[in-house]
């Protein structure tokens, strides 16, 4: 690893929590920080958290540092982006040499209902780790933007040269203004800043409020699923593991100085290979032992009928999603039997 001291945002999330794990396991001290919203049961958080060797107890109070059982090169700090006076108190404290900001307010439906939660977490409080990134020489700023800035794109495989001009939702807005944010720090104070175009992640101790969980919960409970566009979608499924193994090669990676370029850079990463969502329903059903009821409904507002990513910018880096959906989903489904799901 490149850095030896990491900021990971949003550690108590699905992403920020594999690859907090990873990081530690490699030696790289990390400091975690979530603010641990109820968007969806906190509970699932804290049980990443207590995977990581940090109780509950201590994880609960906000801006305390509390330490790992398990990890001694590991911190949790509970904090909001958007507190302007803890967030540049714990930079300086800490002395990070690189920053992974993976902490968002997630959802693409949720936002037509809290609009002002992304305002908050993806616009206000990406502009301060922004702003402490410049004050504090962070040698490179990798962030989580979204596979949503492409909106209904006609053109697939979907390459980061295409336009993201049309975002079908507000979760899609805020991403595509943190590439634009990103892009202009770069520019103005030479911050090395590295853009992820996450494609749909799924997994182990994935997020309750997306399909493979929705999807099992409801065939082991024996309730109907909802199949949006009576099933006529696609999406890009990328397995967390490989999505761990790309941010870590882009960390490693940071833009180059180029005369007159700023130090910024996006990329896709996906599995570059879209499944159907009926063929992602019959696979997850093939590991359950159980067919699901469908209840088949038309397409919901901000969603989009297909995702596929062109990954071979960041292939060129080394990166290599590998990861088949049937062993991927073989994989969730190992976790999810074994998880207490209250």
């Amino acid at each position: 690893m490149k850095y030896k001291k990491i900021l990971v945002t949003g550690a108590a999330g699905f992403v920020g929590f594999h690859l907090s794990k990873t990081l530690l396991d490699q030696g790289v001290d990390v400091v975690g920080l979530d603010n641990i919203n109820d968007y969806y049961d906190v509970d699932l958080k804290y049980a990443r958290l207590a995977e990581l060797g940090t109780e509950r107890e201590e994880s609960e109070s906000w801006n305390h540092e509390a330490s790992s059982s398990k990890y001694p090169n590991f911190r949790f700090v509970r904090l909001n982006l958007e507190d302007r006076d803890a967030l540049p108190k714990l930079f300086e404290r800490e002395k990070f040499d690189a920053v992974v900001n993976l902490a968002a307010q997630a959802g693409v439906r949720y936002s037509l209902e809290n609009p002002m939660a992304y305002v908050d977490s993806n616009v206000v409080g990406f502009v301060n780790i922004l702003e402490c990134c410049r004050h504090h020489q962070i040698g490179h700023l990798v962030y989580a933007s979204s596979s949503s800035v492409y909106g209904e794109n006609g053109k697939v495989p979907f390459s980061e040269d295409d336009r993201v001009d049309f975002p079908a939702s507000l979760y899609a807005a805020t991403k595509k203004a943190n590439e634009l944010m990103a892009h202009t720090y770069s520019h103005l104070y030479k911050i090395p800043t590295s853009g992820l175009r996450f494609f749909t992640v799924y997994g182990p101790w994935g997020r309750p409020d997306m399909a493979p969980i929705l999807f099992a919960s409801a065939i082991t409970e024996d309730r109907p699923i909802k199949v949006f566009n009576n099933g006529e979608m696609s999406r890009d499924f990328t397995y967390i593991d490989d999505i761990v193994q790309g941010i870590i090669i882009t960390l490693n990676n940071p833009p180059a100085q180029e005369k007159e370029q700023p130090m910024y850079q996006v990329f896709n990463i996906g599995n570059g290979s879209p499944v159907s969502l009926m063929e992602f329903i019959e696979t997850l059903e093939q590991n359950l032992g159980k067919v699901a009821e469908k209840n088949m409904l038309p397409m919901q507002p901000g969603d989009v009928p297909r995702t596929w990513a062109d990954t071979e910018h960041l292939n060129a880096l080394g990166y290599n999603s590998k990861t088949p959906i049937q062993e991927g989903v073989k994989r969730f489904v190992t976790w999810f039997k074994g998880y207490d799901h209250k």
